[in-house]
């Protein structure tokens, strides 16, 4: 009987239905402010969009710029993580949302500029009320476009917070698509470390980029602004949110365009910190070549007292090279102009380079007496540290004496 009756089908359980929420009674209100509202298959949200001439000034920059900076990526060629083609659809992004973390943190605004080639568009899209989040994600086209998106912190928080929301909302709007990620506060730290003291975007703006805002709002207060509107029904404030999110979106172009300018040296003048992070950064990428010419040219073009960390880079190099005396040359001039902690690193490998490589075991002996002094007087270790760093230098001593005994 059970060959007879055959195999039960299991049908497949279809998406729950959708129930779509009603528009909030301030419609209108929001309407008058300057936004237009949308209306889709999930409920309502609201658009702001701005579109600007290529010839556009954001500050140092116009923003038809971007075409030179993709142009110098197409034709170096590399893997870079910042390289990009004509090809590739660049997607500015910035959102804006009601906290930092939590399920109970909702996005309520979504920012995009992108290009035509002819002319950049700003659209933003504002959550009406948190019942209408699907309509929002919905509409925003990131479960069908592919694009490569550029932000500021946005790989480790705006689009996490966005892929929580589309999980809470997946039973209704179709996956939420994998985009490639280029994002700027990476670039930025690897930059203008040791130069820049804090890495907001607002302080690289006034100090890199040329733009200063005028009458913006600060960030943390973008989310009470936006509950109040709600709250209110007036979006007046709001406004003024859009306006903080489309100088953080406009800043992301400009701000693409200056660090590109920078990695390919295109007539920037920058201090001797950021070239060295610039010549050590495209070495951990293993573009050797470029990065160990950048090191060069800052140890040549700047005051020595600048030159130390450049120095300290380029010897390693030159020690993985197999050139030890050139290496221990750099280890030597760095000593100088670093940290103490730099300058036992530097000790360290001048040890190494005489005991192992160049055989000259007196400079090797010579070089650990004086870290052996330099770690026992120096504040910047605590004592684990002291203690450990001692009985290292100290078998290295006994070791080199015992070498020196044998020659004798």
């Amino acid at each position: 009987m059970k060959k007879m009756l055959g195999k039960k089908t299991q049908a497949k359980s279809d998406k729950p239905a959708f129930q779509k929420p009603a528009k909030p009674t301030y419609m209108d209100n929001w309407t008058k402010a300057g936004l237009t509202p949308i209306e889709n298959d999930f409920g309502v949200l609201f658009k702001r969009e701005v579109r600007y001439p290529l010839d556009y000034l954001h500050g140092n920059y116009q923003l038809g710029q971007l075409f030179d900076a993709i142009a110098l990526w197409e034709e170096a060629g590399n893997d870079h993580p910042y390289a990009v083609t004509f090809e590739d659809t660049l997607l500015f992004f910035d959102t804006e949302t009601t906290g930092l973390k939590g399920v109970g943190t909702h996005i309520f605004l979504l920012g995009f500029l992108e290009t035509d080639e002819e002319q950049f568009i700003l659209t933003q899209y504002v959550l009406a009320d948190p019942s209408n989040e699907a309509a929002l994600l919905f509409e925003s086209k990131l479960w069908q476009r592919s694009a490569t998106v550029v932000s500021y912190n946005g790989k480790s928080f705006d689009w996490p917070q966005l892929e929580t929301r589309w999980t809470l909302n997946q039973s209704y709007i179709p996956r939420l698509r994998e985009q490639k990620q280029i994002d700027l506060l990476h670039s930025t730290k690897r930059l203008w470390k040791n130069d820049l003291e804090r890495m907001k975007l607002t302080q690289v703006e006034q100090e890199k980029l040329g733009f200063r805002r005028n009458g913006d709002i600060p960030g943390f207060l973008a989310p009470v602004i936006y509950l109040d509107a709600i709250k209110s029904g007036i979006a007046d404030s709001l406004i003024k949110v859009l306006q903080h999110n489309e100088w953080d979106l406009l800043s992301l172009v400009t701000l693409y365009i200056h660090s590109t300018e920078l990695l390919f040296n295109q007539n920037k003048q920058d201090s001797a910190t950021t070239y060295t992070n610039i010549g050590k950064w495209y070495n951990d990428l293993k573009f050797k070549d470029a990065g160990n010419e950048i090191l060069s040219t800052v140890t040549e073009q700047f005051e020595k007292s600048e030159t130390g960390l450049a120095h300290f880079y380029l010897a390693h190099e030159q020690k993985r090279a197999a050139q030890y005396t050139l290496a221990a040359s750099s280890f030597e001039q760095c000593i100088p102009y670093t940290s103490i902690k730099i300058q036992i690193q530097a000790y360290e490998q001048l040890a190494i380079l005489y005991e192992h490589r160049l055989k000259n075991y007196q400079s090797a002996l010579h070089y650990t007496n004086v870290a052996i002094k330099l770690v026992e007087t120096t504040e910047e270790l605590d004592a684990k540290q002291k203690q450990n760093k001692l009985i290292s230098w100290r078998k290295r001593y006994s070791r080199i004496v015992l070498k020196i005994e044998k020659e004798s």
